[in-house]
Formats: structure tokens, C-alpha cells, sequence
């Protein structure tokens, strides 16, 4: 059977203004989906039912997949069935009623502030590749923004004169307040890096990669990774690592959720309480550590 994916991804691309790697991760999923619904005799989108879907689900868990997984493949196909019942397509969602597997919130991998500190200084202010990576890491650290949000600002999303960054995710924008260490570093970079990575061409983009094009995802994941390692740490570090360590540094000195969660972008203030958690765990530690009665 055939799905229909084609209307559904360009519903995503250019009505819900969707990644890149989100439309993969769905397209992806619901052809996993649309494979095992033909093997097993549904041969019409009308004929999809919330038993079939419950099926295909336990088969996703006998294949040992993880509960993260399995419930990604189950927002695909929510998105998806949402989608095509409200272009009525079909008369009833069967995933009206499908719940998908808890997943067990884990504690973020986060830095401490010393080791925050060591990354930082790690690029130099000589050449135009290094001021762009000093700008970065400072910025991201200083917003806690997604690295795709970072790679996908624009030269006016950037405000140096009132230290502000408009950041875009989907059809949302929020407005994030950055530092005087960020500016610095921002304002370095484009007046003795950004133009020399340019070269002849023009981009609207802030951050460049050295050939003048769109930074990616995988290159800002290596440069990051490369930093650590010449700061010494050796944790798996990555991207998402500075958004939790901006997060949870905000929440031990003293900053409100409520805050923090507009920050981050979070829907659901449930989302930031783990940072507050982690202050718990942390405060516990020190005490265990230090309480001469413990």
C-alpha cells in the first residue's frame, strides 16, 4: 500500500516549516510503517485501524528497539494520521487513542562552569575560522539556543547594540537576551572573520563554514567535540550539551523555571523541572560529601 507521504512532507516543508532532519526522521518512519501495512494485507488508507497500528507497534518493541525510538515512530505516525483526517481523507483518526511508551526522563550530561570555562578559551582570535567558532560556542552557551537554531540565524536575527538574538524554531520565535563575553565575540567575528570566509560571495546566514556556505549540523558537531578534547574534557560532549549546561547553571544561580523555560523554547514547563532536579541531585552531593554527620 502507498500512504500518500509526498502532500504530507510538503505540508511539513513549507506549511509547518519543519527541519530538515524531522522531515527525514518522519518520512523515514512512515516508510517502515506503509512496508509492514502492505505485508500485512491493508491495502487502503481507509483500511488503517488503530489495531493495525497498536500491531505495528509491539512489532517495533519485539525488534528490540528503544522506548525513545519506538515513540518517535509512534509521533510520526500521529502527525501523519492528524494530518490526512483533517484534509479528510479519512472519517476517524485510528491514532486518536494510541498512547506511545513512556520514555524515563534521564538527568542531562551538563559541564560544570570551570569546564565551560576551559572550552570557551579553546578557539583562538587569529584566524577567521577560529573567531567564527569562539562566536558560536559563546553564543550558544550564553542562550542555550539548538544547534539548529544556531546554524539557521541570519544576519538580522543578531542585535549587538541591545544584546539580543531572534530565534526562530518553526512557525515560534522567541527573543534571548546574550552577554557582553558573546557580543564581544560576535562583533570580533564579523569584522575580522565573517568577511574573510565570504571571500567573494554574499550569504544572509551569520555563521559561514570556510567555503562561505550554510554551516551544517555534523561540522559544528566536530568542531565542538575537537575543542573538548584540547580542553581536556572527556566526557561524550555535544551540541545539546551547552543548552543543558546553560540551563542548569541559570537554575543553580538562582533563576525561576518559568524563565529559563522561555529561554529554551519549552512548551511544557514539565520539560525544565529537570534542571531543576539536577540542582537537587547536585545540592544532595555536596551535602553527602561534605556534612560532617553524613
Amino acid at each position: 500500500m502507498e500512504l500518500g507521504l509526498p502532500l504530507f512532507v510538503s505540508y511539513l516543508t513549507e506549511k509547518k516549516n519543519a527541519s530538515e532532519s524531522t522531515v527525514s526522521s518522519y518520512q523515514r518512519d512512515l516508510k517502515k510503517l506503509e512496508g509492514y501495512l502492505g505485508e500485512h494485507g491493508v491495502e487502503h488508507i481507509e483500511d488503517v485501524t488503530a489495531t493495525s497500528l497498536n500491531s505495528y507497534i509491539l512489532h517495533l518493541e519485539k525488534q528490540g528497539l528503544s522506548t525513545a525510538t519506538v515513540s518517535r515512530n509512534v509521533a510520526s505516525m500521529k502527525a501523519f494520521f492528524h494530518y490526512i483526517y483533517y484534509q479528510r481523507q479519512i472519517e476517524t483518526d485510528p491514532t486518536e487513542q494510541i498512547k506511545a511508551p513512556h520514555i524515563e526522563k534521564k538527568m542531562p550530561g551538563v559541564l560544570t562552569m570551570e569546564e565551560v570555562a576551559r572550552l570557551l578559551e579553546q578557539p583562538s582570535r587569529t584566524t577567521p575560522k577560529e573567531l567564527r567558532d569562539r562566536a558560536m560556542l559563546e553564543l550558544l552557551y550564553a542562550t542555550g539556543m539548538r544547534v539548529s537554531e544556531l546554524i539557521s540565524l541570519k544576519q538580522r536575527d543578531i542585535n549587538l547594540n541591545m544584546n539580543y538574538v531572534i530565534c526562530r524554531d518553526g512557525e515560534k520565535e522567541r527573543v534571548i537576551p546574550f552577554g557582553n563575553s558573546a557580543r564581544t565575540s560576535i562583533a570580533n567575528y564579523l569584522e575580522n572573520g565573517r568577511v574573510f570566509l565570504l571571500k567573494e560571495s554574499e550569504s544572509e546566514y551569520l555563521f559561514i563554514n570556510c567555503s562561505g556556505g550554510v554551516m551544517s549540523r555534523q561540522g559544528f558537531w566536530k568542531l565542538i567535540k575537537q575543542y573538548a578534547r584540547k580542553a581536556g574534557i572527556y566526557a561524550d560532549i555535544t551540541p545539546h550539551t551547552l543548552r543543558h549546561s546553560f540551563a542548569a547553571h541559570l537554575v543553580q544561580n538562582g533563576a525561576d523555571l518559568k524563565s529559563v523555560q522561555e529561554m529554551l523554547g519549552h512548551s511544557d514547563i514539565s520539560t525544565t523541572q529537570v534542571y531543576q532536579n539536577l540542582n537537587v541531585e547536585r545540592v544532595r552531593s555536596v551535602y553527602a560529601q561534605s556534612h560532617p554527620r553524613n
